[in-house]
C-alpha cells in the first residue's frame, strides 16, 4: 500500500473513531425539555421555574442555574410535613441514567431570585442550566400559566 493510501485510510479511521465519540457524548449528555416559568406581577421579586430533565446513558446532576431576568437562580425542594408546606433550598438535583426527572409545582423546581421586572404570560426567557458532566445548556423558557398547554420552543435535546 502506498504512503498516500495509508496515510487516507488512517485518517479515515480517525474520522470515523471522532463521529463515534460524538454519538456517545450525544447519548450520555442529559436532555432538557419543557422549561416554563409562570407569570409574574409588577414589584414581585421571586417566581417559580420548573422544566423536564430526561437522563442520558451516564448519570449526571443539575448543580445550578442562572437568568438574566433574575439577580440569581436557586434549586428547590418542597414537600409537605403534615399540613405545613416546607420549602428549602438544595445543592443538586440527581439526573439518573435513563430516567426524567420533573422540576414541578409542588416539589423539585427552580426559583428565580431577585427578579429584574415582571414575567409577563406568552414571553421567552433563556435559562441556563448547569450540570455536573453535561456542563452549561442553555434553554428557551416559556412564561405561562400552570396546565397552558406550551407552545413550541423551550426545549433542548442535547
Amino acid at each position: 500500500m502506498s504512503l498516500s493510501r495509508c496515510l487516507l485510510a488512517f485518517g479515515w479511521s480517525l474520522g470515523l473513531l471522532a463521529s463515534t465519540a460524538s454519538a456517545q457524548d450525544a447519548t450520555a449528555a442529559v436532555g432538557v425539555e419543557n422549561a416554563w416559568a409562570r407569570p409574574t406581577a409588577a414589584g414581585q421579586k421571586v417566581g417559580g421555574a420548573y422544566v423536564t430533565l430526561k437522563g442520558g446513558s451516564r448519570p449526571d446532576r443539575l448543580i445550578g442555574a442562572s437568568a438574566a431576568i433574575a439577580e440569581r437562580v436557586e434549586l428547590h425542594s418542597m414537600s409537605m410535613d403534615g399540613d405545613v408546606m416546607r420549602m428549602r433550598q438544595v445543592e443538586a438535583i440527581e439526573v439518573p441514567a435513563g430516567q426524567r426527572v420533573e422540576l414541578k409545582p409542588g416539589g423539585l423546581h427552580l426559583m428565580l431570585m431577585g427578579l429584574k421586572q415582571a414575567l409577563p404570560a406568552g414571553s421567552r426567557l433563556p435559562l441556563k442550566l448547569r450540570f455536573e458532566r453535561a456542563g452549561e445548556l442553555t434553554v428557551e423558557m416559556s412564561v405561562r400559566a400552570p396546565g397552558e398547554a406550551a407552545v413550541g420552543g423551550g426545549e433542548h435535546q442535547h
